[in-house]
């Protein structure tokens, strides 16, 4: 094992994150009685250019208004990009108004580890002006070509800068125009694609966020009239590591709650696999035999993986 390690920096669970076009209250207000584990108030994307003030405003009544937490959730906020005249305004409303609530910001179209630099500062001057005792972490989302050449060293970043960065988005629709994929779906399969070609960008973004002690989410699913579709996208996330899935429609929710929670079968064998490497250690044995299985030190790692993440929902209740 290498003297380098990076630990994971900060432990959400985040299996489902909904989000919320900001220009909407009553679709706040239905996020925060939802199941969702994260909610992202969004003031990029999803609203309008005459919206964004309006939007703003409603992003940081509700963060002043609704006990998140105690709902068990976490609340983001996705600002606009640093490219446009409404970044600057969003980060200091919201910090300014409502930052000893707010979690994280999201930070769209991240290029280049100075893009986070940016917010970081901003954010950082904001909660030492204002006495704030909360800190506000910051999530990044990988969508553009440049973003994805660069993503080892955003990810990087994390342990370098002031270690607000927490986890990596993958934006697929965005990418997906950057990247001039001929698509027009929204991280569904392409026919004309032999497999999912969206793995290599996932499993690049996936790496860097392992390596560097970040969470990997996987991003939206533009079908919500195919849960199936969405089910196996979640799946797929999944199985390279992701630890969660956006919902852009109330229905998709459960859906990435029920992939990444681990079964109650799979629990139970974590903590069977746990059991027999400590007996085996009594015995002075360096692995064990797990129903007609070996099972070593890796076995123990992936189990307690298991075990971490059943805890963090048994907890959330």
């Amino acid at each position: 094992m290498s003297h380098t390690l990076y630990p994971l920096r900060r432990q959400r669970l985040q299996r489902s994150e909904l989000a919320v076009p900001a220009s909407n209250p009553s679709m706040i207000d239905k996020a925060a009685a939802s199941a969702a584990d994260y909610v992202f108030l969004d003031l990029e994307d999803a609203v309008a250019p005459p919206e964004k003030d309006a939007a703003r405003r409603n992003a940081i009544q509700a963060l002043n208004d609704i006990d998140w937490a105690a709902r068990g959730k976490t609340v983001s906020v996705r600002i606009n990009g640093l490219d446009t005249h409404y970044m600057y305004r969003d980060v200091v409303d919201v910090m300014e108004q409502a930052g000893a609530r707010v979690h994280t910001l999201l930070v769209p179209k991240a290029g280049v580890p100075a893009d986070l630099y940016m917010v970081e500062a901003l954010v950082s001057q904001i909660e030492r002006a204002k006495g704030y005792s909360t800190r506000v972490g910051l999530e990044a989302l990988i969508e553009t070509a440049l973003g994805m050449a660069n993503v080892e060293a955003i990810a990087a970043y994390a342990n370098q800068g002031q270690g607000r960065l927490e986890a990596l988005h993958f934006g697929v629709a965005d990418y997906a125009a950057s990247m001039r994929s001929r698509t027009v779906s929204i991280g569904g399969l392409n026919p004309d694609y032999p497999g999912d070609q969206w793995h290599a960008a996932l499993s690049r973004m996936t790496i860097a966020c392992r390596a560097y002690g970040l969470r990997a989410i996987d991003g939206p699913f533009g079908d919500f009239s195919d849960p199936e579709g969405y089910r196996a996208s979640a799946r797929r996330a999944a199985a390279l590591g992701l630890e969660g899935k956006w919902a852009i429609h109330p229905s998709q929710i459960a859906l990435a709650n029920e992939v990444f929670s681990p079964p109650e079968a799979e629990v139970t064998r974590a903590r069977r696999v746990i059991e027999a490497l400590r007996e085996a250690e009594a015995a002075g044995k360096g692995a064990a035999s797990l129903d007609g299985k070996m099972i070593d030190a890796a076995s123990e790692k992936m189990a307690r993986n298991v075990l971490v993440l059943a805890e963090a929902i048994a907890a959330k209740g």
